[in-house]
């Protein structure tokens, strides 16, 4: 048989019988299953999504809570970094100053330190060496002339007082003694410019220094048009020729200290500008800073280096490097304004150090500047600011 209802068995509980019993049991279920599924969503949207927070007046999104830090003005040292040549500080191109001719010795190499005066190369005078001796006999024969000559006039002087010779003679002696001495003295700057002549024929150093190159051989024949022969750095000294742009042009001084690294090394150089180029060039806007620098073998003329450039101190804002953002339209970062809105401001970066960034135009120092999660703000937004306080 079929029921539609239950009963009480001899337990005390309810007992269904039939196929009206299993079905039951499932409706059941559902139904409870339902209702606590719309108990919990219930509970979710009245109190889970906004957490403990209070939410905003309006029931708005919940404003995100952002650091911020006020910078102030501090004592940063500015520093404006430059590359370069290096090269010699007075650099000596040496060539003929005679009439050249076929070389016999080279006598130093690159890199070699010479003295003022020091011969670097000679060449031919074996007909020099004739000449001058040709001109030494003339010399020798002029004496002779000059001493009979002085020794007729003597005698005619002696007979003048006699009567036997008359005055007019006496003259006539003493001119031709003058003329005998004369060219005594004509044969002997005859020698002497010869050998001056023959003394050009070595090649020196103008002063001391380093040799830097060499184009020169023995055998080479050279002349005046031959060009530079070597190439002295006076003294060792060398120096970096640093480019600038025009605005860091303006910044630095003769006198300022500066840091050199040639490219490739791990070793800096203390050098110190000794000359600043008085133009700038009109197609690229830079300009050419001299760093004076010793000498040391690392430092090859030719060679380029970066340097790093001490311009003194500047009165500015200084930011942390999450601070600072940047994009298509240049650096920026975000000031949250006295309706804690955040605001967009374009800036000009500084010096970029270890203890941050310097802020040299956009920030006066009093703003409230965003200094961490600025990425995911935009212009307008409103923000819970929290203050950070900035070291001392």
């Amino acid at each position: 048989m079929n029921y539609e209802s239950g009963a009480v068995n001899n337990n005390g509980r309810l007992s269904f019988s039939g196929e009206a019993t299993p079905r039951s049991r499932r409706w059941w279920i559902l139904a409870l299953v339902a209702a606590l599924a719309v108990v919990a969503a219930v509970y979710f949207f009245s109190s889970g999504s906004s957490g403990p927070k209070t939410p905003p007046a309006g029931g708005g999104p919940q404003a995100p809570t952002v650091t911020v830090s006020v910078p102030g003005r501090q004592q940063v040292g500015r520093t404006i970094s430059a590359t370069g040549s290096l090269a010699a500080k007075i650099d000596m191109p040496v060539g003929i100053v005679g009439e050249g001719g076929l070389v016999t010795q080279v006598l130093v190499q690159p890199g070699q330190w010479v003295r003022a005066g020091q011969v670097l190369a000679t060449i031919d005078r074996s007909v020099q060496v004739q000449t001058a001796a040709s001109l030494a006999a003339q010399i020798t024969v002029a004496r002779s002339d000059a001493r009979l000559a002085q020794a007729e006039l003597d005698r005619a002087a002696a007979l003048v007082e006699r009567g036997f010779i008359s005055k007019a003679d006496l003259d006539r002696r003493a001119a031709t003694r003058d003329a005998a001495n004369a060219r005594v003295n004509v044969a002997q700057a005859q020698l002497a410019e010869a050998n001056a002549r023959t003394g050009r024929l070595n090649i020196r150093a103008p002063a001391a220094g380093l040799v830097l190159t060499r184009n020169i051989e023995p055998g080479q024949v050279v002349g005046g048009g031959s060009g530079t022969l070597f190439r002295l750095a006076k003294g060792g000294e060398l120096e970096l020729r640093a480019t600038l742009s025009d605005a860091d042009m303006t910044a630095i001084k003769v006198g300022f200290s500066a840091n050199v690294t040639p490219v490739g090394s791990d070793r800096s150089f203390s050098g110190r500008i000794w000359q600043v180029s008085p133009v700038i060039d009109p197609q690229t806007r830079q300009g050419i800073a001299k760093i004076a620098l010793g000498y040391d073998a690392a430092l090859r003329p030719g060679g380029f280096a970066a340097a790093t450039i001490a311009a003194g101190t500047s009165d500015v804002p200084l930011l942390p490097q999450s601070a600072v953002q940047s994009d298509d339209k240049g650096n920026y970062v975000y000031v949250v304004d006295a309706k804690n809105e955040v605001v967009r401001r374009s800036i000009k970066v500084g010096q970029v150090s270890d203890a941050g960034v310097a802020i040299a135009e956009g920030l006066i120092g009093t703003e409230r500047v965003v200094t961490a999660a600025g990425a995911f703000l935009n212009p307008g937004q409103k923000v819970i600011p929290v203050t950070q306080k900035t070291q001392g």
